[in-house]
């Protein structure tokens, strides 16, 4: 999962980024409204959007985005938490609302709730060639064996689950499971999808055509 937080106090984007990562998500950061609004944001799940934005408040951006194609679901962040504010920012056309202060664990619930919605949005639970994920739970197993996976390994194997019986090549891997700060030029995709191969086991299911990327070789 992608999310995008806009918010333009940098200490709490920050804190929010990393805690989103430490549960799998890749995240990037926009202070000012302008500057998100200059993004693609196809690549992303969810937009975390503050109400109020430097450049381009976050009432304007939030129009800007339920107007574009294949959007991301917005969950709007604001100090402003009376049901007045709820009401108006929905009216806006954000997907949900969450007043400041709030607590994390809700936070990441939301997000993965609005991930969901998403029209394109996968099943809850990806089954493919006796392996069954489900992202809700942070589950995985391959024919009834827990796998042990680090948080990079789930979501490379979410990843992938997804997107079969296509391919998706390191770039796009390092797109949807890293972040902006992730270098394209280091083999941190090919050291994460050998270690995610040795916790799969046998037979191998995860397979290579060079110059395409990876895909699974099982069947659903």
């Amino acid at each position: 999962m992608r999310v995008l937080v806009v918010e333009d106090d940098q200490a709490l984007a920050e804190v929010v980024a990393e805690g989103l990562r430490d549960q799998g998500m890749a995240v990037d950061l926009a202070h000012d409204g302008l500057v998100a609004a200059g993004l693609d944001l196809t690549p992303y799940d969810v937009v975390l959007l503050d109400r109020d934005l430097p450049g381009l408040h976050g009432d304007v951006l939030c129009r800007m985005i339920i107007e574009r194609a294949g959007r991301p679901m917005v969950l709007m962040l604001t100090a402003a938490g009376a049901p007045g504010d709820r009401v108006s920012g929905l009216t806006l056309g954000a997907d949900d609302y969450l007043g400041k202060p709030f607590h994390f664990p809700e936070l990441v619930l939301r997000v993965r709730a609005l991930a969901r919605r998403r029209p394109d949005a996968r099943p809850p639970v990806l089954r493919v060639g006796g392996i069954e994920l489900d992202p809700v739970r942070r589950t995985a197993v391959r024919d009834g064996r827990h796998l042990a996976l680090s948080v990079k390994e789930f979501a490379v194997l979410e990843a992938l689950l997804g997107a079969h019986p296509g391919f998706l090549s390191a770039e796009a891997l390092l797109e949807r499971v890293w972040d902006e700060y992730a270098d394209p030029f280091t083999n941190t995709v090919t050291v994460t999808v050998g270690r995610l191969r040795r916790k799969l086991g046998e037979p191998p299911i995860i397979a290579t055509t060079p110059g395409i990327g990876y895909r699974i070789a099982g069947t659903d």
